[in-house]
């Protein structure tokens, strides 16, 4: 009887520990039905932030932020007994609720995650009063980026949902599938400062899903903080002025204010709508886009490599005035009959000045020779290598072969030769200054990016200095305004040979004749780049300048692609940007802006260098 007992003991101490057991794993190891309980009464809200807005320089809005919902999903909730009439009601086919819910369920099973996002206001005016038939899913309000302007697309940049690399390198912990990011442009470099912060409200609701009202008055919620606004260095009339400028054209226009740095137009094209990249039809857009031949998304301002050309002998001239290899009013006698380069101008005695406006190749020949070949030794090869190096040390001070560090990602840095390149095509002590003088006319190796001649535009009309080109001047919050600090950099400490550089560009602008504004000064110089193609495609035309003379207020790059001589299509687009800039309008530019809109250009043909 004894031993029966004890049975009788282990058998009910047994059962009490599978039951015990069980319960632990129901209360707390499988947290499902704790999720389930708690939703049936209490549903978490996400409460996005508004994204920061954009504005111009003069406080026009650029972006702002348009009220959307995104059609949440808890998978284990879900009962959809009329698979049809659902997918009917959201206008999406069997086989993409199947795709959706699936993810979701991979995702997690009782967490919520979003399963149709961005619908429109009239799109959930007309599903709201039925989606109540639907257990498993509710509707988070939220924002999507919206632009005043069909321009700056590149610039700006859109922002889509994260992806899985993304999400694992987020070390914050921040963001949550389905979640939204910038992925380009400013959107993503000042990501941090426009997302703001999120928020959640809990609400109660029935078995029905439909709302009741806020768990215990708010008491637990957390307000979302709304993103910091950018204020930028844009001139928003002045871009959308340009763009239409290049309409139909494969190019770039940058200008910048000199005395800050500040990017007052940026103009790649071909672009295209940022509105298209934008809501639901964000993943059709794109991929249209993304498979146009002229690739719109191809920020040709930072990202295009070109050879410089002849905008490139005023960097030639400064190099060689500040290692006091040649004076700016020294004359050079130049025999175009013995040049070993072809030469448009004639023959005949060049200073610096003369040598910009007429772009003398002979001269610079000379004035880079002097450079290379400043050595003592009569080895010409070793001598070579010690004034290449100098050189090529001295073309990156303005910027070139380095990124200048805008504050959008892409920027390209180009193509500065040296010595380690020279040795690997030709071999050590193989080479010397006479395989190698293309590089003083702006051709060979050299690759410059369009924002880099800009920046060289400023350091002239700054005499030797300039701010780190950036789009976004300030930070905004609260109706003040933060400015943001850019760096200065010093290229040239002497400012005594500016006068001499200066005269050289005034004249070269008045040679491009269809470019002549009757009352304001241009300081520039044209350029005609070689395309690569060895085909019936003109060559590209440049034009580099800055103005007025005194106090400059612009400086300028364009670059149109197959338009010929540089005096042309990208020095009339030049000069009406910067009459634009100036004047705030164009004073009798009928014949200029005819010249540019009606692509004349394409058929023009200017002596030009």
């Amino acid at each position: 009887m004894e031993s029966r007992r004890f049975v009788v003991q282990g058998i009910f101490i047994l059962i009490g520990l599978i039951f015990l057991i069980k319960l632990f794993g129901l209360q707390v190891a499988d947290t499902s039905y704790q999720f389930k309980a708690e939703r049936n009464i209490i549903q978490p809200i996400v409460e996005y932030p508004f994204r920061g807005l954009i504005y111009d320089r003069n406080k026009k809005p650029i972006v702002y932020n348009e009220p959307i919902y995104d059609l949440m999903v808890v998978p284990k909730d879900v009962e959809v007994i009329d698979t049809l009439a659902f997918c009917d009601l959201l206008q999406i086919t069997p086989t993409e609720y199947v795709e959706r819910l699936t993810t979701a369920r991979e995702y997690s099973r009782v967490k919520p995650s979003s399963f149709l996002q961005k619908i429109s206001h009239q799109e959930y005016a007309r599903i709201q009063d039925k989606l109540y038939n639907y257990r498993g899913f509710f509707v988070n309000p939220r924002t999507v980026r919206r632009y005043t302007t069909p321009v700056l697309a590149n610039e700006l940049g859109y922002i889509a949902e994260i992806d899985p690399d993304e999400l694992e390198q987020d070390s914050t912990g921040y963001y949550k599938s389905g979640d939204h990011i910038g992925k380009t442009g400013l959107e993503k470099s000042y990501e941090t400062l426009l997302r703001g912060q999120r928020g959640v409200s809990y609400k109660m609701v029935n078995v029905n899903g439909i709302e009741k009202g806020s768990y215990k008055n708010g008491a637990y919620d957390t307000a979302s903080v709304p993103g910091r606004n950018l204020v930028s260095t844009i001139d928003l009339d002045l871009q959308k002025y340009g763009e239409s400028l290049m309409e139909g054209k494969r190019g770039s226009i940058v200008a910048i204010e000199p005395s800050s740095g500040e990017i007052i137009a940026m103009v790649s094209s071909p672009s295209y709508d940022p509105n298209d990249l934008t809501g639901r039809d964000f993943s059709k857009n794109y991929e249209l886009i993304a498979a146009d031949t002229t690739d719109p998304l191809f920020n040709r301002a930072i990202m295009a490599k070109y050879a410089p050309g002849s905008i490139f002998k005023t960097v030639q001239a400064m190099i060689a005035l500040d290692k006091g290899l040649i004076r700016a009013d020294e004359e050079i006698f130049c025999n175009v009959a013995t040049a070993r380069m072809g030469d448009h101008a004639a023959s005949g005695y060049y200073d610096v000045a003369k040598g910009i406006e007429f772009s003398s190749n002979t001269y610079f020949y000379e004035v880079m020779r002097r450079v290379v070949r400043q050595g003592v030794s009569p080895n010409l090869f070793i001598d070579s290598k010690l004034g290449l190096s100098e050189w090529t040390e001295s073309v990156r001070k303005f910027g070139f072969g380095n990124q200048l560090g805008i504050d959008i990602p892409g920027e390209t840095i180009g193509t500065v030769p040296d010595t380690t390149l020279y040795n690997e095509m030709h071999g050590r002590h193989r080479w010397g200054y006479t395989g190698i003088y293309s590089l003083s006319i702006g051709q060979g190796e050299l690759e410059v990016t369009p924002i880099q001649v800009a920046n060289l535009a400023a350091i002239i009309a700054n005499k030797g200095y300039y701010y780190t080109p950036h789009l976004v001047k300030g930070i905004e919050k609260n109706g003040e305004i933060d400015p943001l600090e850019f760096d200065k950099i010093n290229v040239s400490e002497d400012t005594s040979y500016f006068p001499a550089i200066y005269e050289g560009m005034a004249r070269a602008a008045k040679r491009a004749w269809r470019a002549r504004i009757s009352d304001i000064e241009i300081l520039g110089k044209t350029g005609t780049v070689e395309n690569g193609i060895k085909d019936e495609s003109k060559d590209h035309s440049v034009f580099m300048a800055f103005a007025p003379r005194e106090d400059p207020q612009i400086a300028i790059a364009v670059y149109v692609e197959n338009a010929g001589w540089g005096a042309g299509a990208a020095a009339v687009t030049a000069s009406l940007m910067i009459e634009k800039h100036l004047r705030g309008y164009i004073k009798n530019g009928t014949v200029r802006e005819k010249f540019i809109l009606d692509a004349e250009f394409l058929n023009f043909d200017i002596e030009d260098n």
